[in-house]
């Protein structure tokens, strides 16, 4: 019988974590971030959090399984901060978060080795602290009502757990647009189903 697959994970809170490597000073903090553009907004806040920093440098694992990965040196040598930085964030099966590590130069510099090995300890050091829980598969999708049937169909979407992200009209009615936890699916397109007599359902939502 094959293993079942170690589960993803997803952030509650992170402490930051800093360190300081020959007067260069590093700042490792962990954030949430649900796509590319949350998490370039992220990197781009810590700019003007920190505006004396040298470098902000990031990694960022989005997707359910973490199929959605990227990384930035933000000036550093090539290969040096953003990689080391994604390869430590890689192990840990947290998905949907984005790790920047901010330094500020202390006039000695670190070498290649050096910056490799500084990088990956304020990585390392804030993860460790992490608290995170097994993340839940979500299914993303709409579900479109008759104007009748609205508003007991909104009435049932908190049962299962449907977060709603927004509603959109039409002359035939309302479709409700958000996501749920995919193992809920089914009792929903159920309700659905029987609620509208088979006319209406859940439509996930294919990328």
């Amino acid at each position: 019988m094959t293993a079942p697959a170690p589960p993803f994970w997803e952030l509650q809170e992170a402490p930051p974590y800093q360190l300081v490597e020959r007067k260069s000073r590093f700042l490792a903090e962990l954030f949430p971030a649900h796509s590319l553009e949350e998490a370039r907004e992220r990197v781009a806040k810590q700019r003007k959090r920190y505006p004396d920093a040298t470098h902000v440098v990031h990694a960022t694992v989005l997707g359910e399984r973490g199929e959605i990965q990227g990384c930035s040196d933000d000036g550093e040598p090539a290969g040096t901060a953003g990689r080391p930085v994604l390869e430590i964030l890689k192990g840990t099966r947290l998905t949907q978060v984005v790790l920047l590590v901010t330094r500020w130069f202390g006039g000695t510099k670190l070498g290649t080795g050096g910056l490799v090995h500084a990088y990956g300890d304020a990585a390392r050091g804030v993860l460790a602290s992490a608290v995170m829980r097994p993340r839940i598969p979500t299914m993303h999708g709409s579900i479109s009502l008759p104007f009748s049937l609205a508003d007991l169909g909104r009435r049932c979407l908190p049962e299962h757990d449907f977060i709603l992200e927004k509603e959109e009209f039409s002359p035939q009615g309302v479709t409700f647009h958000g996501s749920l936890p995919a193992e809920k699916a089914p009792a929903l397109e159920k309700v659905l189903r029987e609620l509208t007599r088979g006319k209406a359902g859940f439509h996930p939502t294919t990328s």
